[in-house]
């Protein structure tokens, strides 16, 4: 009966404090959108909590209305895609070469895979770098200097080397290869590590701006959603800015708008599509991740 009681104090305190994270975790994220959806003079009053008071689609028509808004999310859709996937292929390719203990440079390629973890060249030797390749202005850059990442690497190593070594030895003496053993042996068996490294990377992607600042500002073809974005808040706030930022200052009405409105309103263009990631990718997030960072 004790043993019954103190197991029910347990469970109750438990509970309590992660309905109690829960709650602070989802509040600002439910908070905002309460402020995007309500009426931008309404809110410069205060007390919004979860629900709008004052219903008004005005900041996300003020946004909608820019004409490089669809081109910057059509480019961030595909530089997301085209990064991830090419990324996790990429390094799942590499990790599996590092994981077979026959490789004899596995050791020192993977320290050098560690080594680009701490120590950076710079950004003006970077940006050199992409200038000689060609990468200025083109939408290559988006994805091309990512196709590797040292993190994801050591991961998926991690992951493929504590997978049975005696599925490829019998797949050897069957007479497969190499890349048909990676291919039909290893991939299917790494998805969960595969699909969370596909997270990270479509994360970053997708919410990556400084590279369209500073290699592609001049196209507007190929701009993206978080470059958009960030011009539109920082023309909001300017006292020197345009319509965008006149109509904010206003925020009269329910067609005004406000930066505060505005900041909200983007946060949820940028963070609603990938978070329709997540329900996809949920089921191996923590099985890829607690197989890949630990070895026994």
């Amino acid at each position: 009966m004790r043993e019954k009681t103190s197991n029910l104090i347990f469970d109750s305190i438990k509970n309590f404090i992660l309905v109690f994270l829960l709650i602070i975790t989802l509040y600002p994220f439910v908070n905002l959108m309460a402020i995007s959806l309500n009426d931008a003079q309404d809110t410069a009053k205060g007390g919004i909590t979860i629900f709008p008071r004052v219903f008004s689609l005005a900041s996300y028509t003020t946004l909608f209305k820019l004409p490089e808004l669809l081109t910057g999310f059509i480019n961030s859709v595909l530089r997301t895609v085209i990064g991830a996937v090419t990324q996790v292929f990429s390094c799942s390719m590499i990790a599996y070469v590092l994981s077979r203990k026959s490789f004899p440079l596995r050791r020192p390629l993977s320290l050098l895979w560690i080594f680009t973890m701490y120590v950076s060249g710079g950004l003006i030797p970077y940006y050199f770098l992409m200038r000689s390749l060609g990468l200025l202005n083109n939408f290559n850059i988006y994805w091309i200097p990512g196709i590797t990442s040292a993190f994801a690497i050591i991961v998926i190593r991690t992951y493929i080397s504590g997978l049975p070594e005696s599925l490829i030895e019998a797949a050897k003496v069957e007479g497969a290869g190499e890349f048909r053993i990676f291919m039909q042996i290893v991939l299917p068996l790494a998805i969960p590590v595969l699909a969370t490294m596909a997270l990270f990377a479509a994360v970053d992607h997708w919410n990556a701006w400084v590279d369209t600042w500073l290699f592609n500002p001049k196209k507007k073809e190929l701009t993206t959603l978080q470059y958009e974005l960030m011009k539109k808040l920082a023309s909001s706030n300017s006292s020197k800015s345009g319509k965008l930022g006149a109509e904010a200052r206003r925020g009269s009405g329910s067609g005004g708008t406000t930066p505060k409105s505005i900041r909200a309103a983007m946060t949820m263009i940028a963070a609603v599509p990938i978070m329709l990631v997540y329900p996809f990718l949920q089921r191996y997030f923590v099985t890829g991740l607690t197989l890949g960072g630990v070895k026994e």
